[in-house]
């Protein structure tokens, strides 16, 4: 990397603070067990797991609204939770972040989603999902679009991520674009399933490859697959781009111009790659939020994704870590 690149990113780095982004989407509590195996179970051929400690994390949209914070951006979330001890925790991760959690919904029938992980030996055992596959009542919806129409004038950007659980419903997506577009504010999504025309006109959304593949009902296997997924796909959403995030390949930028860019992945030594999505789509709000460039905008998401990658469990990046990591590459 240039030295003129580097001071460039780092000065947008220098502007996170304070940036106002409103996260929207499935939220829910990620809990981690940790422990010891130092023998099988006598009545099945399983680990018994001594526990040593126990951690909570604000998980899902969770995620995204915690690495914001973490990079020093304003924070409210919108999402839908359960009346319930888990519900309470995982306000109380984020509050702890300073993250604005006034505009979660409750609703009592919808337990707070939880997913329980089981650490041993840093190998990961087993994990323990409690949720309700149902979507919103009317009410609840009535009440999470409220909030959102309420929060969305403070934001400067908005993040969509959708996990699948029924709270970014087709309705949800196209209203809180169509509020954004109106307050002329772009949405960043993280998108889930098949059904991508719920993100039409949609400032960013921030597929897989696994992900792309199965909305275009193809394989991509070659560089050529990859440049004709990114253009089926923006045509699908009508939107300004498509970031393609491919693993060890890196991100491969859309623009709906025409333009196409690809950002080679950070080599790190890969840990765990749970909520990394979700730190691409903060990082890429944070800094836009910020003025930088799309381009630059997705090199910082791609060094904040090779940072927390490298951690065990649903983790953040910091300002710090993401300075380090623009002086140690060493990429042109």
């Amino acid at each position: 990397m240039t030295e003129k690149k580097r001071e460039g990113l780092s000065k947008i780095i220098d502007q996170f603070r304070g940036k106002r982004v409103l996260v929207i989407g499935d939220v829910m509590l990620d809990e981690y067990i940790w422990g010891k195996v130092r023998r099988i179970s006598p009545e099945a051929p399983v680990p018994v797991v001594e526990v040593k400690e126990k951690t909570f994390m604000a998980g899902g949209a969770g995620n995204s609204a915690s690495n914001i914070a973490s990079l020093g951006g304003n924070v409210k979330i919108a999402g839908v939770i359960g009346e319930d001890p888990q519900a309470a925790l995982f306000c109380e991760k984020l509050n702890a972040l300073g993250v604005d959690t006034s505009g979660l919904t409750r609703d009592p029938d919808h337990p707070t989603i939880t997913k329980t992980r089981v650490i041993a030996n840093k190998q990961h055992v087993v994990r323990v999902d409690v949720e309700k596959r149902e979507p919103l009542s009317s009410d609840s919806e009535k009440s999470l679009l409220q909030t959102i129409e309420d929060q969305i004038r403070w934001a400067q950007i908005v993040v969509i991520s959708d996990y699948g659980k029924h709270v970014v419903s087709e309705k949800v997506a196209q209203k809180v674009i169509q509020l954004a577009t109106s307050e002329e504010k772009s949405v960043i999504i993280d998108p889930k399933g098949n059904n991508y025309e719920k993100y039409k006109n949609a400032t960013l959304i921030t597929p897989n490859v696994m992900e792309a593949e199965m909305v275009l009902n193809r394989d991509l296997s070659s560089e050529s697959d990859i440049m004709e997924a990114g253009k089926s796909l923006n045509e699908l959403i009508n939107g300004k781009a498509i970031l393609l995030t491919r693993g060890s390949e890196g991100m491969t930028l859309f623009h709906n111009r025409g333009e196409t860019i690809t950002i080679p992945a950070v080599a790190r030594n890969l840990f765990d790659v749970t909520g990394a999505g979700d730190t691409v789509v903060a990082t890429l709000a944070i800094s836009l939020a910020a003025d930088a460039s799309l381009e630059d905008a997705v090199y910082l998401a791609n060094l904040a994704a090779g940072l927390v990658v490298e951690k065990l469990g649903t983790a953040t990046v910091t300002c710090d870590e993401l300075r380090k990591s623009i002086l140690d590459d060493e990429r042109g």
